[in-house]
């Protein structure tokens, strides 16, 4: 069994360059001519993966690094004592040890979280699911690790039957939530894009304007760059064995998300199982799209939407996108070569030719 698991790789040229290998995307952004404003470039591990803050503040800036960075160490420690499943102490964790039919009470974060999951579920007609977590672990995918064989149709029969957002009851009046049967809940596909919100959110409180924050390849800008005009990131070609680029587009204030199959998969029997599993036959997608980018006011919903889109596949996807007027860009296997396609609601960030 051959197994491919994602690889996050940061390098920062001579003014700023942020490549998120794991989700398929890059930043490039280039030097002003004149007074350059301040950078200042943060990062550290989370959730298993790297955040990184780039901040473009001017030169007569006095900017406190060292309180910057505690705050957003602090953000991100709220957000993984709540939604962590690699913690046995974390909300989710302690959610999903509880018995059924009984009321759990939950912080503001993952009510938010969870409403807007299940809103995307609904939409998604069930594409997106976050009761998914049973059918990830089986596949190997989740936090108890790989597995030596793709499981049986039996297995997977009997773990789907704990899936479905159905099985979940939720009272606003009380913020609080219930289960009905063995469900396990997991937020990996929507809580870094929340994460990247709560930071940006806190950078914003303390008059940050322009910045850039990216967890996991989630990516969130706000304000200019470092040359004065948008933010540029690039949208990867997947699949080239090295880094190149797509399309490039400019951003504002928004949050733009990429899901893909190509990164993080294993074969077994000359069959290649991707990570991204369809809550709804309880089997990872094998279909034609590759690559799924969704631009949107909230990194969050970027976050699930990207998931969601790329369980569709090409045609369902495009619909789903249309009907929820969505800013998606799609990426296609067509034989031997790939295939792009974007909504109109995508259209106003392109440039016109890809970043060299």
């Amino acid at each position: 069994m051959k197994f491919k698991r994602p690889v996050t790789s940061h390098s920062y040229e001579w003014l700023f360059s942020i490549r998120a290998l794991m989700l398929g995307l890059a930043l490039v952004a280039l030097a002003a001519c004149g007074q350059q404003p301040q950078l200042h470039k943060l990062s550290g591990p989370t959730m298993g993966t790297v955040w990184n803050v780039t901040l473009a503040v001017p030169a007569e800036s006095n900017l406190d690094q060292q309180h910057l960075l505690s705050g957003i160490e602090d953000v991100l420690q709220v957000v993984n004592a709540s939604m962590s499943t690699y913690r046995s102490d974390s909300e989710i964790s302690r959610f999903n040890e509880s018995p059924p039919d009984q009321w759990f009470s939950v912080s503001a974060g993952f009510y938010t979280v969870l409403s807007a999951a299940m809103t995307v579920g609904r939409q998604s007609n069930g594409a997106y699911d976050v009761t998914v977590g049973p059918l990830v672990n089986l596949w190997g995918f989740g936090p108890t690790g790989v597995v030596d064989a793709p499981p049986t149709a039996e297995a997977v029969a009997e773990v789907g039957r704990r899936v479905g957002q159905h099985y979940l009851h939720v009272n606003k009046e009380r913020d609080a939530l219930s289960k009905s049967g063995d469900v396990y809940l997991d937020f990996s596909s929507i809580a870094k894009g929340y994460a990247v919100d709560e930071i940006a959110r806190w950078l914003s409180g303390q008059g940050v304007a322009d910045f850039l924050v990216e967890v996991g390849g989630e990516m969130r800008t706000s304000g200019l760059s470092p040359r004065g005009d948008a933010w540029r990131v690039a949208i990867e070609q997947p699949e080239t064995g090295q880094f190149d680029i797509a399309r490039s587009i400019r951003l504002g204030d928004v949050g733009v998300a990429t899901s893909g199959d190509y990164r993080n998969y294993f074969e077994s029997g000359g069959v290649r199982y991707s990570h991204s599993i369809d809550p709804r036959t309880g089997y990872p997608v094998a279909h034609e799209l590759v690559s799924v980018t969704v631009i949107h006011p909230s990194t969050m919903l970027a976050d699930a939407w990207a998931t969601a889109l790329t369980v569709l596949g090409v045609n369902e996807a495009w619909s789903v996108a249309q009907e929820q007027g969505l800013a998606v860009y799609l990426i296609q296997r067509e034989g031997e070569s790939y295939g792009s396609r974007y909504t109109q609601a995508f259209a106003p960030f392109l440039e016109e030719e890809p970043v060299q």
